[in-house]
């Protein structure tokens, strides 16, 4: 079976072709001369030069001549006729003034520095001329490194102190239960043996081939090797405690993460896991290293925002600057799940720099759309920067959708619930949700559909599962008593999905479930049948749990990590599987990031009491990377209202 060309790769969204750089070539045809001769040319050029001023001296007993001493153009006007000194003139040499000339014994002492620095220069170029081709490489680039780490000092300001949130249940949470804590062990254990292959096959690349034992990358991260899985994984090492891994994370992210590079970049890809996971770190852990690398990728992402409408491009240049969107995206869009899922990183951003460029992208995105018009209260998944109209009306709470509405919620949540504005577009939007796309099926399994032009189609993706645990999260403070309403709908999507996974053979739930005729969610095409390691289930469930602490969740959830044991779990790591319907799998032989970030974090979380980490006190991104709720005293955020 071959991948689907539309492969989602991460997170919230259905990302686009996976292409590679190799897609995108960048040929230069440029006539290379070695080092030595353009030195020869140089030096050449330097004794020429100096030579020809020498010999080609005017004589000062004919001529008026320019001074080439070592007192520069200008010099004090020293008055003393009056007997006071008069500083306030100043005479250029060389404008005819005769009474200024050096005497016979000055120019003699300049004509002999001139032959001393010409000698001097011979001697040196002589030394260069006998290096050889790599000792000269080697010089050339060792300035080139001097350049690169005087670039680094400027980019490195210091950022201005500000007072961290106040934060609550960072380490510990161990369960009393004998058998749950086995169960987190487990989970811990499962985290070790991803992060020890990746350290040892994959280190510095974005993610592994675990069977392949090599590193992996794909085009959401461009051509470089930016150590994905290191910046996702490190909120997650922290909270399990295992704090030299975590250091060894830190010191390859100290010394080696660079985003000057030439390189197109997912923009939302790079937000929620390196920017996301680099806050977290720096919160959690307080180091401020991963501080200052978020505010400096901040700063390379800006330039996706020069669009006629402010609506970033899907992607950017890191180096340049430059941005376009996904070739497949409709008619040049930018996708509403990626333009959309920005606000929670960018008012931290603010927050720490107390630069509010990052808050006010994320607030011209949101009036944007307030003031558009949106066909029966829903979003589409498309809309054009350059016209500000949306693209074909194709509206989903998966893949493209998915973290606008989630981020909506987060948004209020964050902003210790004072973001009125964020949580009445989020009510609106999931009011319109409720009405158009979820339904009953005749087995009685509830299940969120999308809208394509008009007509609901009746297939549910694994992205889509994430709802279950925000229907969850968003109950309280729901319009008119809804809470319990919420709650329960929450609950009736975790079963939906748990039953995706509980009618396959792997017990792992494939990427996409339909709801036709006698088809309950069950994929029907091949090319939905596999499992990536993603986290969305999982993440549902432990919403749940943590709100009803009802155990099935953790019974599930065990069922859950038990399946990935068992059927991705490789001696060089995990990785995904093709067909969740045979009992005799191929691999995908990825190990993809969110796993470390996501997936496992979400399992260690549900065999964890709910002192680590709590909802009151902390939201997580799209990527599961925890952010602290910011307290009205402690903002500094003022153009929404909301704030003031």
């Amino acid at each position: 079976m071959t991948t689907p060309a539309l492969l989602p790769l991460s997170g919230r969204r259905l990302p686009p072709l996976n292409l590679g750089a190799s897609a995108f070539p960048h040929h230069r045809a440029t006539l290379r001369l070695s080092e030595k001769f353009i030195l020869l040319l140089i030096l050449s050029a330097f004794i020429t030069l100096c030579f020809g001023a020498f010999f080609f001296l005017p004589d000062s007993s004919k001529h008026k001549r320019f001074d080439l001493g070592l007192e520069d153009v200008l010099i004090p006007h020293v008055d003393t006729s009056k007997g006071g000194k008069n500083l306030a003139g100043f005479l250029i040499h060389g404008q005819g003034h005769d009474e200024h000339r050096h005497t016979g014994k000055e120019e003699e002492r300049l004509r002999n520095k001139i032959r001393a620095d010409h000698e001097k220069a011979l001697e040196e170029a002589k030394e260069k001329l006998k290096k050889s081709r790599d000792e000269i490489q080697a010089e050339i680039q060792t300035e080139k490194n001097k350049v690169v780490q005087e670039l680094k000092k400027k980019d490195s300001k210091p950022l201005p102190p500000v007072p961290l949130p106040n934060l609550i249940g960072i380490n510990s949470g161990e369960p009393a239960d004998p058998d749950i804590r086995e169960k987190r062990n487990k989970v811990k254990e499962m985290m070790k043996h991803a992060w020890d292959n990746y350290r040892q096959y994959g280190w510095g690349h974005n993610e592994l081939k675990p069977i392949a034992r090599k590193g992996h990358s794909t085009n959401i991260f461009g051509n470089s090797q930016l150590g994905a899985t290191i910046v996702d994984a490190l909120d997650t090492l922290y909270i399990m405690g295992l704090h030299d891994e975590f250091r060894e994370g830190q010191e390859w992210i100290d010394k080696n993460l660079d985003f000057g590079v030439n390189s197109e970049v997912s923009v939302f890809e790079v937000n929620i896991r390196f920017i996301g996971g680099l806050l977290a770190a720096y919160y959690l852990s307080g180091q401020e290293v991963f501080k200052i690398k978020a505010v400096q990728l901040a700063g390379k992402l800006l330039p996706a925002f020069n669009t006629p409408t402010g609506i970033p491009w899907a992607m950017v240049n890191l180096k340049s600057g430059v941005g376009r969107n996904w070739g497949w995206a409709s008619a040049g869009s930018s996708i509403l799940a990626e333009f959309g899922t920005l606000h929670m990183e960018f008012v931290h951003l603010s927050y720490l720099t107390g630069d509010p460029v990052y808050y006010n992208k994320v607030m011209h995105i949101r009036k944007l759309l307030q003031k558009m018009d949106r066909p029966n209260g829903l979003y589409p998944n498309y809309l054009n920067p350059r016209t500000g109209r949306w693209g074909q009306h194709h509206t989903s709470v998966g893949g493209l959708g998915d973290s606008f509405y989630e981020y909506l919620l987060k948004a209020w949540l964050m902003s210790d619930k004072m973001d009125t504005e964020a949580r009445k577009m989020y009510d609106d939007a999931i009011e319109a949700i409720e009405k158009h796309l979820i339904r009953k099926s005749n087995g009685g399994l509830t299940f969120i559909g999308e809208w394509k032009n008009g007509h609901l189609e009746r297939k549910m993706g694994h992205l889509t599962c994430f709802a279950g645990g925000m229907f969850a999260l968003g109950a309280d403070g729901s319009r008119d008593d809804k809470a319990g309403h919420y709650l329960q709908l929450g609950a009736e999507i975790a079963h939906t999905c748990h039953e995706s996974y509980d009618r396959t053979t792997l017990k792992l739930g494939p990427e996409a479930f339909k709801f036709d005729g006698g088809v309950e969610a069950v994929a029907v095409r091949q090319n939905e049948k596999y499992y990536i390691l993603r986290p969305e289930v999982i993440e549902t469930y432990w919403y749940m749990w943590r709100f009803t602490h009802d155990p099935k969740y953790r019974q599930w959830g065990w069922e859950a990590t038990q399946a990935i044991d068992k059927y991705c779990r490789v001696s060089g790591g995990f990785s995904g599987v093709k067909d969740v319907y045979s009992s005799s799998p191929t691999y995908d032989d990825v190990q993809q990031s969110f796993f470390l970030a996501e997936t496992l974090k979400y399992l260690y979380l549900l065999f964890s009491n709910d002192d680590l980490l709590p909802l009151d006190n902390w939201v997580f991104n799209t990527e599961a990377h925890p952010l602290p709720v910011l307290h009205l005293a402690n903002t500094t955020l003022s153009g929404n209202p909301a704030y003031r």
